[in-house]
């Protein structure tokens, strides 16, 4: 392992800002996130496979009134979100490191509010599609953790990962109310719900011509 991962890995461990395995309240916040950890009462917004936090980031820069959780296994990519965090005093942001898979170990059912997809691997392979982070078994974890009027958000760049999704909805196998979306969200109606915001993926995508592809939906 490289001097500059250990560096950041270092760093994560005294931040209070990343909560990871190791320290007490890794698995205790559950239920607690804005009690314990935000210290307010405000609606909680968690982004899965977050990366370097940039969305995580961007979104808790424009609504100080929310908090924002940023989920990734990747300790150094976290490290460079809770940095930016850390330096411009942005108290409302916190990243969890963890598997996606484990997240029902780390919040309550109805606990968030919003929750947001951004990017993922879209796993083509017919032998990867349980690890889909749309497939059916995520999806019937985030309908447990999101709250009854809570919202999931969805924008990537792969044709395949969204059609795969929005198939999945309009076969019923994933029940769904209040279903918007669009395969070109830079020329749609929802082109201001990313904020002027973007991940360095969705940059690099954007800049090679790819169209970002954007849906929205309650669970019923």
């Amino acid at each position: 392992m490289g001097r500059k991962k250990l560096e950041r890995f270092e760093d994560n461990a005294i931040r209070y800002n990343v909560v990871e395995n190791g320290k007490p309240n890794f698995t205790k916040l559950g239920g607690k996130w804005r009690t314990d950890h935000f210290k307010n009462n405000n609606d909680l917004v968690v982004e899965l496979g977050c990366g370097r936090g940039e969305y995580t980031t961007g979104l808790g820069e424009i609504f100080t009134d929310k908090n924002f959780i940023g989920v990734d296994i990747k300790g150094a990519r976290i490290w460079v979100g809770s940095s930016y965090a850390v330096e411009n005093n942005l108290d409302n942001i916190a990243f969890l490191r963890t598997k996606i898979e484990q997240i029902d170990d780390h919040f309550a059912s109805n606990e968030i509010s919003e929750l947001w997809i951004t990017f993922p691997d879209p796993r083509p392979k017919d032998g990867d599609e349980k690890r889909r982070l749309t497939a059916p078994r995520f999806m019937e974890m985030y309908r447990n953790l999101l709250d009854d009027e809570g919202w999931l958000k969805f924008k990537t760049d792969s044709t395949f990962l969204f059609d795969y999704t929005l198939e999945l909805i309009q076969t019923g196998q994933i029940k769904v109310k209040n279903l918007s979306y669009t395969h070109n969200l830079y020329q749609s109606e929802f082109m201001d719900e990313h904020h002027g915001v973007k991940t360095k993926y969705e940059q690099l995508f954007y800049d090679q011509g790819e169209s970002i592809k954007y849906m929205k939906f309650q669970f019923a």
